[in-house]
């Protein structure tokens, strides 16, 4: 069944109450089987190290007690993982209890699809408190509220990001790479803009891509992306363009996509790229430090504050309507979310950063932790700041198709395939026909 036609029933479903437990909590306890869904396997990992009696039986297995936990892995390629998922809400209601979804997980990005419907409980249905939670950062709880004000989901992340720069292009380029200092090169958007020239007089790309910016400057809007059903464009997100334009044109960046291999050149000394913008997981996870020759590999990122705070990603914890194993799920959301020893612990194993704000700041001032890809730098302190800069207010049900499709359409201006006018109107019609509900 392809993806449009799943979200659709999915929605006609919604409408309908036709899922199992729409009305009240839909759940209860005593299921020997708890269903995880999810699309990589870093919770299984997250459980298996840190969740109390878990016990592994094979990569798709668990126990905790006597409960069968089974884990369904659908990579996120093309929006598989939704479909997969959408497919198994779907049929919840008459799924035998064996076979129910129970747990599973969510992005950001599509968060709201999934939190403003009735296949996700509120937490508070499962016994969890405000005062339970309170420690968390507040962000990390407005992603995953309705729009009945009611919390659906729990994160053990934060994902504040930073900007990581590479050491020895800094030491060659400004004759330092102190964070403080290299921090003044990048301090707003005109001075990075203008550091660009510096950095690329020396041989280097400022960034990547124009995609690494986009999330900083989206981020920190001052509107949302629909208004009054009219398709509306923030400032901030036409200041990206401009910016962007100038530096793709004086050759200080390129235009590929992010994840591409173009993009990750710059994660090896030989790629000449100075910066990236992430938050802690990019760094760790995604930029080759467990490859041999990578300058992670080496200790060689640094980090600072850079233009501006913003955030990426992050994995939310849902509970399924209609799960028999509530009290597993509460004990899961509790334990993974809000227990102090357990965030220390993934902090220091892992090298996240977790959503526990207290944990956070005293291992920001413990001179015991560092990260040896950020060459032995204690970046936690730079978390904590930029987390409390986040203001998710603009949030809308649209970011995803808005986001996606805006960047599609500026590559065409980017590359000199069409004019600013021509690549907007590229962009309105393709947001039509994503949502045809709209005007502009």
């Amino acid at each position: 069944m392809k993806k449009k036609v799943l979200c659709a029933l999915l929605v006609a479903a919604m409408a309908a109450g036709t899922l199992a437990g729409c009305t009240g909590s839909g759940a209860t306890d005593g299921g020997k089987v708890l269903n995880i869904y999810c699309w990589n396997d870093e919770f299984q990992r997250r459980i298996t190290d840190h969740y109390p009696g878990y016990e592994e039986v094979d990569e798709t297995t668990g126990k905790i007690g006597d409960v069968t936990v089974k884990w369904s892995i659908t990579p996120n390629q093309n929006g598989a993982y939704q479909e997969n998922l959408d497919s198994a809400l779907l049929k919840q209601d008459d799924a035998k209890a064996d076979d129910k979804v129970d747990i599973f997980l969510i992005e950001a990005d599509y968060a709201l699809k999934y939190v403003d419907s009735e296949y996700t409980m509120a937490i508070e249905d499962l016994g969890i408190t405000s005062s339970d939670i309170s420690d968390q950062y507040t962000y990390t709880q407005d992603i995953a509220t309705d729009s009945e004000g009611k919390l659906k989901g729990l994160t053990w992340q934060g994902c504040p990001g930073v900007l990581f720069y590479n050491r020895a292009a800094a030491k060659e380029i400004f004759g330092t790479d102190d964070p403080a200092e290299v921090q003044e090169y990048v301090k707003d958007w005109d001075t990075f803009v203008k550091t660009a020239e510096t950095v690329k007089e020396k041989g280097y790309s400022m960034v990547s891509s124009v995609n690494d910016t986009y999330r900083v400057y989206s981020n920190n809007v001052t509107s949302k992306w629909v208004v009054d059903g009219k398709i509306n464009i923030d400032e901030n997100i036409m200041k990206w363009v401009e910016d962007s334009k100038k530096m793709v044109d004086a050759g200080q960046t390129g235009t590929h996509a992010l994840w591409s291999d173009d993009w990750s050149k710059g994660f090896y000394p030989e790629g000449k790229v100075f910066c990236y913008f992430g938050p802690a997981w990019l760094v760790n996870f995604s930029m080759a430090a467990d490859q041999e020759g990578s300058i992670g590999n080496q200790g060689g990122w640094g980090a600072t504050e850079g233009p501006q705070g913003f955030f990426w990603g992050g994995t939310w914890i849902c509970a399924a309507k209609g799960t028999d194993n509530a009290s597993e799920i509460k004990d899961i959301m509790l334990k993974m979310t809000a227990d102090e020893e357990i965030m220390k612990g993934i902090v220091v194993k892992d090298d996240d950063f977790v959503n526990n704000k207290p944990a956070m700041e005293a291992m920001a001032e413990d001179s015991s932790y560092s990260s040896k890809i950020l060459g032995g730098q204690n970046p936690l302190s730079m978390y904590c700041a930029a987390v409390e800069t986040l203001d998710l207010s603009n949030l809308s049900a649209y970011d995803f198709g808005c986001n996606e499709t805006f960047q599609n359409a500026m590559k065409n201006y980017f590359d000199g395939n069409a004019t600013l006018d021509e690549a907007l109107d590229l962009f309105y019609k393709a947001v039509k026909e994503k949502y045809p509900e709209l005007t502009y």
